[in-house]
């Protein structure tokens, strides 16, 4: 039986995720909200997918570094759930148990676009594997960062690093995320904001505010 998560009637704590392709600007939205969020006092831990626990950093590098072609898509969904449920039980639920404001780089919407949408993975299994390792645990609030293929490619490739294995997949792979994260936005209007990422930082950055301001009362 797995854990549900902590109990969100009682915890003030908040889980928000930041979704989008190659080069959205994740990472920096991330550190600008965190700081706007302690301005207002909030405890916030920022995390990131796959990883924030140290077992799921392990399996991090398994999924981002080497050769594009290393793994499957199969392959590649069951690494990405079992890093998040050690990501979960490790990191996330004891921060929401405590009161905090958890601010994550990735979750499972991005394993349904990029395994399900990009890989053509049957999304029924990605549920099942859903309900395994995460219960009925859903984020609070999730912004996805969209702008278009190809300049998130070339934003991307000015980064350094050797976590370059996504990158390396073809461009039609890519398209297919970007769409998978447009249908998925659309399918959990409750949930879901799809923000314009093609902007500059501080405009961006502007609007996540206000969307986690007006969704949540921060």
């Amino acid at each position: 039986m797995t854990g549900a998560g902590p109990d969100r009637t009682s915890s003030q704590g908040r889980f928000i995720t930041l979704e989008g392709g190659e080069g959205a600007g994740k990472s920096t939205q991330i550190g600008r909200l965190r700081d706007w969020l302690e301005r207002r006092g909030h405890t916030v831990v920022a995390t990131r997918e796959p990883g924030g626990a140290p077992g799921a950093e392990m399996i991090r590098k398994l999924l981002v570094e080497g050769p594009a072609e290393r793994w499957d898509g199969t392959t590649e969904a069951l690494l990405h759930f079992a890093a998040r449920r050690d990501h979960l039980r490790v990191t996330v639920w004891p921060a929401l148990e405590r009161g905090d404001w958890v601010l994550c780089d990735r979750f499972a919407d991005s394993t349904v676009a990029y395994q399900g949408y990009g890989h053509g993975l049957d999304l029924k299994v990605l549920d099942r594997l859903y309900a395994i390792a995460v219960g009925s645990f859903r984020p609070d609030l999730t912004l996805i960062l969209d702008l278009p293929v190809d300049r998130g490619l070339a934003r991307a490739a000015t980064r350094r690093g050797t976590e370059t294995r996504y990158e390396g997949l073809p461009s039609d792979f890519h398209e297919r995320v970007r769409t998978g994260f447009v249908e998925l936005a659309a399918a959990a209007p409750g949930r879901c904001v799809v923000i314009d990422a093609s902007r500059d930082v501080e405009t961006v950055a502007a609007e996540v505010a206000d969307t986690v301001g007006q969704r949540l009362g921060a």
